[in-house]
């Protein structure tokens, strides 16, 4: 194979009809252009030049070759230029995966932020529960995935992961309009052992943990719709059919009034997972700004605590 470096050297010999201005050009001595030109002659199996005692003339295959080289050594500089962007984090892929609600809050305006601090870079995003995003990671197909996890409901990540926590959400009851506890500022989960509830779908963190929240309040929940849309639950409860307990990413202003829940308050962690080896350098900016976009969203729900605090200690 041609080394690329000698080609270089070439191009300067012919270019300038000397050893030694090529040389000087390059930053190598005449002994070592010309010994650079020995090796090209030999791995070619043809001499390049007509030496004599003070000069060395460029064949005619010398300048030939000058000439086609040229191209070639342009697209090896312009792949070491890419390289070079790749390695920076200028350009490249980012993958990641997420759950749906956070890919309606959270995920665009992070991924908004990457794509704007490297415009060159390929984002992609899927979606997905944390159990159908996992192997992704681990695998090595996705650089990173958002994913959940309820108190009520622990996990265990794999152990080749790394989990950061991004924010915890904390857990609100969803009641109706002209449900007889809205006007209430915290709830009193035994108050709505009868009423019909609203839930994610069987064998689901958020169902196991509805389970287990009203379990600690002495009742089974009558769960009559259940919906992994979180947009069709609020939907529900605004039309009077029931109650829910929603993650803090899942509220919106739509009419449903939205409650803590008296005593201890219950929580769906948002986390991020890759793996430890990944050196994308995209990865740590996709990390960073997630979690200034989960950071936004906690101030903002503490704001509305301080908020309904400051109400309920007015005269």
């Amino acid at each position: 194979m041609l080394n690329p470096i000698h080609l270089r050297t070439l191009q300067e010999c012919v270019r300038t009809g000397s050893f030694a201005e090529a040389g000087r050009a390059l930053g190598y001595t005449a002994s070592a252009v010309s010994q650079q030109m020995m090796l090209l002659e030999r791995a070619i199996g043809a001499p390049l030049f007509e030496r004599t005692a003070r000069s060395a003339r460029s064949t005619g295959l010398a300048i030939r070759l000058a000439e086609r080289s040229r191209d070639a050594l342009g697209a090896l500089d312009a792949l070491h230029r890419e390289v070079q962007a790749m390695v920076a984090g200028d350009e490249g892929s980012l993958r990641l995966a997420s759950f749906a609600t956070a890919n309606a809050r959270i995920l665009p305006e992070a991924l908004a932020a990457v794509v704007a601090q490297r415009p060159n870079a390929e984002v992609q995003l899927d979606e997905g529960e944390p159990d159908e995003v996992i192997s992704g990671v681990v695998d090595g197909h996705v650089d990173a995935a958002v994913v959940f996890e309820y108190d009520l409901d622990p996990r265990q990540w794999p152990l080749e992961l790394c989990v950061d926590e991004l924010m915890a959400e904390p857990l609100w009851i969803a009641l109706p309009e002209g449900h007889r506890l809205a006007a209430r500022d915290e709830i009193d989960l035994s108050e709505l052992a009868g009423d019909p509830w609203i839930c994610t779908r069987r064998d689901t963190a958020g169902a196991r943990s509805l389970v287990r929240l009203a379990a600690a309040a002495d009742f089974v929940p009558r769960i009559v719709f259940r919906s992994n849309d979180y947009s069709v639950v609020r939907d529900l409860v605004s039309r009077g059919l029931g109650v829910a307990a929603l993650p803090g990413l899942a509220l919106a202003d739509d009419g449903v009034r939205t409650k803590p829940i008296l005593g201890r308050q219950p929580h769906r962690r948002v986390k991020t997972l890759y793996r430890k080896q990944n050196t994308n350098p995209l990865l740590p900016i996709a990390l960073d700004q997630l979690a200034r976009s989960c950071a936004k969203f906690a101030e903002g729900w503490q704001a509305t605590d301080r908020d309904r605090r400051a109400e309920t200690a007015t005269p």
